[in-house]
């Protein structure tokens, strides 16, 4: 008999995940990821762990299976938190849970399932794992979940083969209503339970309060660049390469404080992220102002109106070699040689036409469209039909 390790979060689809593969015939322990211990940045009526690591347990005894709750704060704070402010403090915008699945729940969490001798971990996530055989060998497909509302594959996106080798997607073939439907007629206390929002397991935090007790507050000047701003006009130059094409379009533009209007002013640029609209606190203009750039060296927050604004759209971006990960490392692209995909630069986000072209420097991702607020220290991911083949920091 098989032990599968679930990670229970309290919410009602790592309950059905647990259900399905007792279900299945597995023996199934569930396990509680404490991984926050701060509550003063929590939103605190809310006590979000406890209250979750309760339900984990009431779900657990009810499907009569072992459950405990391990502590992974220290490692949370070294691999996530830290990591979120060192990247905030360069202006990048990291995306705290595709790297929670890829150093939380995939590698310290699977490490101790193993040792408890897990043959697999399962989580509650809406995808699915193909395994195909290759000049001999097994190869593991993250594939997409089969409800296109759900599909959370995005956030997998960093996954390796020996983690994907090792890990079960149960509610991966379901939908949304389904799931909660089996939550209902197993009477499980999850059945009913809103979809947690926030940071990965931090709970409801309020972002700008978490940031805030590292990154300093300064204020700095908030600047409207005018939709006319001649850098958007600009004719193209002749480039004598694609790459040389390439790297020119994926530089994102270098703004100054005279290129448009002082309007207003902030507590740190780096609160705030590039297609923000929101905290901006500046009235009085015809559509609202949203962030097409932050410079956190001068401390300016660089703005225009409506999102149509040109300053929010490009439509190459650049992953280097250090951030740049196949799942299907079979497929993994050599210098010179270009695929053709459809790619993410978001979760939710549609997948959208795109190219990928490998230099020696790293790779490059050009969109048949182009793209509202491509940012810096976001993933982007890309697929093949429903197959999500690899990923990359935005640099």
């Amino acid at each position: 008999m098989k032990r599968v390790i679930v990670g229970l979060s309290g919410g009602v689809d790592s309950s059905v995940a647990a259900y399905l593969l007792k279900a299945q015939g597995y023996e199934v322990i569930g396990l509680f990821m404490k991984n926050w211990h701060d509550d003063s940045v929590t939103i605190s009526d809310e006590c979000p762990w406890l209250e979750d690591s309760n339900d984990a347990m009431l779900v657990a005894d009810k499907l009569g299976i072992p459950f405990q709750t391990v502590d992974l704060s220290v490692q949370y704070k070294e691999r996530i938190v830290d990591y979120m402010f060192n990247e905030y403090e360069k202006g990048r915008t990291p995306n705290p849970d595709v790297l929670c699945n890829r150093e939380i729940k995939f590698d310290v969490f699977m490490d101790i399932a193993l040792e408890l001798g897990a043959d697999y971990v399962a989580t509650g996530h809406y995808c699915r794992k193909g395994t195909i055989e290759k000049d001999g060998k097994q190869i593991h497909q993250l594939l997409a979940g089969a409800d296109d509302n759900k599909d959370q594959s995005y956030f997998l996106c960093q996954l390796s083969q020996q983690q994907l080798a090792k890990a079960l997607f149960p509610i991966g073939e379901l939908q949304k209503p389904e799931v909660r439907a089996i939550a209902k007629a197993q009477g499980l206390i999850t059945a009913e339970k809103k979809d947690s929002q926030g940071l990965c397991f931090i709970g409801k935090v309020r972002l700008p309060e978490f940031l805030q007790q590292q990154l300093k507050p300064k204020e700095g000047h908030i600047v409207e660049v005018a939709d006319t701003f001649e850098m958007y006009s600009q004719v193209l130059p002749q480039f004598d390469s694609k790459e040389n094409e390439l790297e020119f379009l994926s530089k994102k533009p270098i703004y100054h404080l005279t290129d448009g209007t002082v309007v207003g002013k902030h507590q740190g640029a780096h609160y705030f992220t590039k297609g923000q609209r929101k905290g901006l606190g500046v009235g009085g203009t015809v559509e609202p102002l949203f962030v097409i750039d932050t410079d956190v060296k001068e401390n300016i927050i660089y703005t225009g109106q409506g999102k149509q604004h040109p300053g929010l759209y490009r439509n190459v971006l650049f992953v280097t070699n250090e951030e740049l990960h196949w799942v299907r490392e079979d497929l993994a692209l050599k210098d010179g040689e270009t695929m053709s995909v459809m790619a993410r630069i978001r979760y939710r986000q549609n997948l959208e036409k795109a190219t990928l072209y490998k230099v020696n420097s790293g790779m490059y991702v050009e969109f048949e469209n182009k793209q509202s607020a491509i940012t810096e220290g976001q993933f982007v991911a890309w697929y093949l039909e429903d197959e999500l083949l690899g990923s990359g920091v935005i640099s």
